[in-house]
């Protein structure tokens, strides 16, 4: 049994809960190594990996050690599930309550009568918070990743190309530079269009003057990477400069600020109070988010978070200013929080880049 499930074992035992059942495909993966399709069900005596014949050998394979059990249309998985908990005396079984729709739900109650389903909590997840060393190095050589990318691409764009075609040269770019895909869709918002936080590409053709800000993030080893830059083409004019230059403040303060046993809030604070002395309203999201085997994860530099910061944390800092029909700009680093202050793994410059 790998660490990762005796930790979870020890949490599930604290919070009283004697079986749970695992559904989401990154909580599985990150408790056992397996990345197909299935689920898992732990107990105080193990776990068990249930999936289909096409999973079967891979599940072996990625999760040596754990039993597999093999479910069919004449074994249905919940009947397998009920299977294993009514030999375990089971009377309880603990589900990821943000992964059950209502019919699953529903079907879970009619397959599983007896058996009380309680919410699981988040326990996995809160041990995901907190990533290990092996975890930091995946999420920085995906953030390598992107900053090569984008300092290919800055020999590339130029005034003329539409924002969609930006976003396919820069997608392309990370996965030739060793990405195994892309920790989201990769946002290319030009001009006014700058004002939409997360602009999806179109047609928009760049054009001098302008501004184009490119949130982009390449996936290694199952990690995701977060960076934000926003750049110029030709000469722009002295109120996009002053955005650019009032987001950049903002970004920089809160660095300052991170280390461990800051509080989340203070952070978000920070850069807050200075992007509303200047462009009030303007900056509506939170500063900043977890990253991990998803692009979001806790903890959050946000106005509600009054976690202090830990070492292992890898958190977003990514201030914007967005005015509807002027444009806007955003500064996104993701940094890991060591026990001294923290690293930033993104190195691409964040002076104003004129194209």
């Amino acid at each position: 049994m790998t660490e990762r499930l005796e930790a979870l074992l020890a949490a599930m035992k604290q919070a009283e809960l004697g079986h749970m059942l695992i559904q989401k495909p990154k909580n599985i993966r990150y408790l056992t190594g397996y990345t197909g399709e299935g689920c898992l069900l732990v107990s105080g005596t193990g776990a068990v990996i249930l999936t289909d014949f096409r999973y079967v050998e891979q599940a072996s394979i990625q999760a040596p050690g754990l039993q597999v059990i093999r479910y069919d249309a004449a074994h249905p998985r919940l009947s397998e599930i009920r299977q294993q908990l009514v030999s375990a005396g089971a009377h309880k079984l603990a589900v990821e309550e943000d992964a059950v729709t209502v019919d699953a739900y529903r079907e879970m109650l009619r397959a599983l009568s007896g058996i009380e389903l309680t919410a699981a909590g988040g326990l996995t997840e809160r041990l995901r918070i907190v990533k290990g060393e092996e975890e930091i190095e995946c999420i920085a050589r995906a953030c390598r990743i992107s900053c090569q990318a984008f300092e290919k691409m800055l020999g590339v764009m130029k005034p003329g190309m539409t924002e969609r075609e930006i976003q396919l040269e820069l997608d392309y770019t990370m996965l030739r530079l060793g990405a195994e895909g892309l920790a989201f869709d990769t946002i290319a918002a030009a001009g006014v269009n700058g004002s939409l936080p997360h602009a999806i590409p179109g047609n928009h053709v760049v054009k001098e003057g302008e501004m184009l800000t490119l949130d982009f993030g390449a996936l290694y080893g199952g990690y995701c990477a977060d960076m934000t830059r926003t750049v110029a083409f030709g000469r722009i004019s002295d109120e996009l400069k002053n955005i650019y230059d009032t987001v950049l403040e903002a970004q920089l303060a809160s660095l300052d600020m991170i280390g461990p046993g800051v509080v989340c809030s203070q952070v978000d604070r920070c850069a807050r109070e200075i992007i509303d002395k200047v462009y009030p309203g303007a900056f509506g999201h939170s500063l900043g988010h977890g990253v991990g085997l998803d692009i979001h994860e806790q903890p959050g530099l946000n106005g509600r978070d009054q976690r202090e910061l830990t070492p292992g944390h890898i958190v977003t800092v990514e201030p914007g200013v967005y005015l509807p029909g002027v444009g806007g700009c955003r500064i996104e680093d993701t940094v890991a929080i060591t026990g001294s202050g923290y690293r930033n793994l993104i190195d691409a410059p964040k002076e104003l880049i004129c194209l």
